[in-house]
């Protein structure tokens, strides 16, 4: 199991989840209540998913790419370490990720 820190967008909760290899963050984040929407659900076509890796998981990640990139420039609250919890596969090297919800985050699915 991989084990994925959430922080909330204020900073003040801490939710930790035990994940399967294989998954990716979204549904990890979604499975467990965290407000991420996901519209295109993984399809590269909006940035409902952004989320803030913290810095010293940065280096653990592959590479974003230019399409992801691209996306970013639509999200709010941007940071240098974000990313979208779409393009996010967890592995065993990212045991221990953390990521930080941005503010603004709304998951509005099913409303």
């Amino acid at each position: 199991m991989t084990l994925v820190r959430f922080i909330s967008a204020d900073g003040t909760g801490l939710c930790e989840v035990d994940a399967a290899p294989g998954q990716r963050l979204l549904d990890v984040a979604q499975e467990d209540g965290q407000p991420l929407e996901g519209t295109c659900e993984g399809q590269m076509a909006c940035s409902t998913c952004h989320v803030v890796v913290a810095a010293e998981d940065w280096a653990k990640l592959p590479p974003a790419s230019e399409e992801e990139d691209d996306l970013l420039d639509l999200a709010a609250h941007v940071t240098r370490y974000s990313r979208l919890a779409c393009q996010i596969m967890l592995t065993d090297d990212l045991d221990s990720l953390t990521v930080r919800i941005p503010a603004g985050a709304n998951d509005m699915r099913g409303r």
